[in-house]
């Protein structure tokens, strides 16, 4: 479909690419990665027509179309309604549309066969382009990515650069071009809007090229990746995690073959060396430096992977109580964010507070910070130290400042030994410390940010959104110097990769209230997937029509049941625990069966989709014993109630 050959770009002298090679098939989903700076943006551009490549050539298919998200269209604006931009999408249809409606006007006048029979044909082709559906189809995907019903109609211009970014994310899904180009499409969306994309592009027809930062999405959107490194292409036929895997294994071998290769040559200057001047020998010696010279070198593995050692000193610790919310409510007129709502911060606490964007997050965040004025009920523990760390602060760094001494203003006292070591922690080595603050990315800005709240001294820490602007890198960075973090934290992130690594507790924010979920995020989800499988079985376990025999609670029928309760309630809890199991054991099977290369293998390929036919009759029986237990436990609990 789309084929990149001998591509060379170059930017000022410095190379971005040198004879790189790619070739993208029909229904590729392919997750484009490396570190900040090495060009990911760049080739989007190229292949889009933005910019021309120095050498090499980009070639696509005739009927190859291409759409693309990139980070320029936050400052689009237009009076139109988001729905009518989103709309904009059908543009051909639009134009049938439009077509139809100056017939319809004509033919109160003009009846004749020419107009009805192209009134006819308009028709049809409007129908076979599913015309009467696009309205649907827009505020579906609208509502998608996290729109109310009640925004559509309203002009994009009134909306911020992240939503609008939405907006133009729903208009290209849409339009459904045979190539996709995603530059960080996940930056502006919420945790439930991109889990929506997530499923979307599963399911996407075309071909799908994406940018991103979060692991999470790209383990579940891609099937291969392709690595940008030292100025070239390298695929990988996997996901993120496939690829870092395969990574580890393909440097081990470039790393073994260096070594080899390093003796060779050693051993081959030794030679040289001594035999130099003997005459006897020249022609060996002249044989052995003409080998040297086209000996094609192999690389030195340079690993971009960093272990921190971040060493937190507290001048104090807390109370057992960082803070207690009691009976809060807030509102903003008739918006109600929280209503009579109660919780507790405990030392050592890890919380992460998830959720919908519009839910009310950051604004808990300020009144956990006590920064959210008139707030009854919140109280503050004993010798509780905070840091507040938000995406504004950056704008707070003091410009002129270098690196260094941007650090040493953040009161710890530290030495420069010291801070160069916490600066070494966040990719800032040697020379790069000098740094003026004005001149840093957006990213290096958030490090820099980041750094000063982690060395403040805090026992306390809230953090909102963290994670935004950091490349792969940098968020592992941080989820080490966390998870060596002895203090209370509460942070809002939509990264599930980072929130997996950190979190103990789950908050959210549900009916106004206040949620907790005591666990790792990974339990939470399985937890949720669970919520939402029992949702339909018990509500139709409801809506059946029982005939309510109560039983006096010290009545022997009573104590049987209660008996009978508990027994299906451990038999439904072992019956869960093997069902999430077998969905385990299913999904292993199905990201094996994703990968092209299986069928190659015919016995293994035969093998596993015997195993996996075997796994969903085996879950399609737990399924059932499942729902009839559930049927048990909610009628014996009517005939106790």
């Amino acid at each position: 479909m789309l084929s990149i050959s001998n591509l060379s770009y170059f930017i000022g002298g410095r190379p971005l690419y040198e004879n790189a090679n790619l070739h993208i098939k029909p229904k590729d989903k392919i997750g484009l990665v490396g570190q900040n700076g090495t060009g990911k943006s760049t080739l989007l551009k190229i292949i889009n027509g933005d910019f021309q490549p120095s050498s090499g050539e980009v070639q696509k298919a005739k009927d190859c179309t291409i759409g693309f998200l990139n980070q320029d269209l936050l400052s689009y604006q237009s009076d139109d309604s988001i729905l009518n931009v989103a709309l904009a999408a059908f543009k051909e249809t639009l134009e049938l549309q439009d077509e139809i409606d100056e017939i319809l006007k004509k033919m109160e006048t003009d009846y004749s066969d020419e107009i009805i029979n192209r009134l006819a044909f308009l028709q049809e082709r409007f129908e076979a382009n599913e015309g009467y559906t696009i309205k649907a189809k827009a505020e579906e995907v609208l509502e998608g990515i996290g729109f109310k019903s009640a925004d559509l109609n309203k002009p994009l211009r009134t909306f911020s650069g992240g939503w609008r970014m939405r907006v133009m994310l729903a208009k290209l899904l849409l339009e459904k071009p045979s190539l996709l180009m995603l530059d960080e499409p996940t930056n502006h969306l919420d945790l439930p809007s991109i889990e929506w994309v997530e499923n979307y592009m599963k399911n996407y027809e075309g071909a799908v090229i994406v940018v991103s930062h979060d692991q999470t999405f790209l383990d579940n959107c891609i099937s291969s990746t392709v690595e940008v490194a030292s100025n070239s292409l390298t695929l990988y036929s996997g996901n993120y995690s496939f690829y870092k895997e395969e990574k580890v294994e393909r440097m081990e071998i470039q790393q073994n073959a260096y070594e080899n290769q390093q003796q060779m040559i050693k051993q081959t200057e030794k030679f040289i060396e001594r035999f130099r001047a003997k005459a006897t020998k020249s022609n060996q010696v002249q044989s052995r430096i003409k080998a040297l010279d086209r000996l094609d070198r192999v690389h030195e593995v340079v690993s971009d992977e960093v272990s921190v050692n971040f060493k937190f000193k507290f001048t104090k610790q807390s109370g057992r109580d960082v803070i207690t919310l009691d009976n809060i409510s807030k509102a903003y007129g008739d918006n109600v964010i929280l209503k009579n709502t109660t919780a507790r911060i405990e030392r050592g606490d890890k919380i992460a507070l998830i959720g919908a964007n519009g839910k009310g997050k950051s604004t808990l965040l300020r009144i956990i910070d006590g920064s959210e004025k008139n707030i009854a009920g919140r109280s503050e523990g004993y010798n509780v130290n905070k840091s507040f760390f938000a995406q504004h602060q950056l704008e707070a760094l003091t410009l002129d400042n270098e690196i260094i001494q941007e650090m040493a203003q953040a009161g710890s006292a530290k030495s420069e030994m010291e801070l160069r070591g916490v600066l070494g922690c966040f990719l800032f080595s040697n020379e790069e410390v000098f740094k003026k603050i004005k001149v840093l990315s957006g990213g290096e800005k958030s490090r820099v940010a980041l750094a000063k709240t982690l060395i403040s001294e805090s026992n306390f820490l809230l953090l909102d959104e963290p994670t935004n602007h950091l490349d792969f890198q940098s968020v592992n960075i941080l989820i080490q110097a966390l998870q060596q973090y002895e203090g209370t934290f509460v942070t809002v992130s939509h990264d599930r990769h980072f929130i997996r690594g950190v979190a103990n507790k789950i908050w959210y924010i549900e009916n106004h209230e206040i949620k907790e979920y005591l666990g790792t995020y990974a339990e939470y989800e399985a937890w949720r997937e669970n919520q939402v499988a029992v949702a339909p079985v018990v509500q139709k376990a409801e809506k059946k029509e029982q005939p309510k025999v109560k039983a006096p609670v010290n009545n022997p029928e009573a104590q049987q049941a209660k008996k009978d309760l508990r027994k299906l309630e451990e038999e439904l809890e072992r019956v869960e625990k093997e069902v999430e199991k077998l969905e385990e054991k299913k999904l292993g099977l199905e990201r094996k069966m994703a990968d092209p290369e299986l069928y190659s293998r015919e016995e293994e390929a035969q093998d596993i989709q015997e195993n996996y036919q075997g796994l969903q009759a085996k879950l399609q029986t737990f399924n059932e014993q499942w729902e009839n237990l559930v049927d048990k436990i909610s009628n014996l609990q009517e005939v106790l109630s």
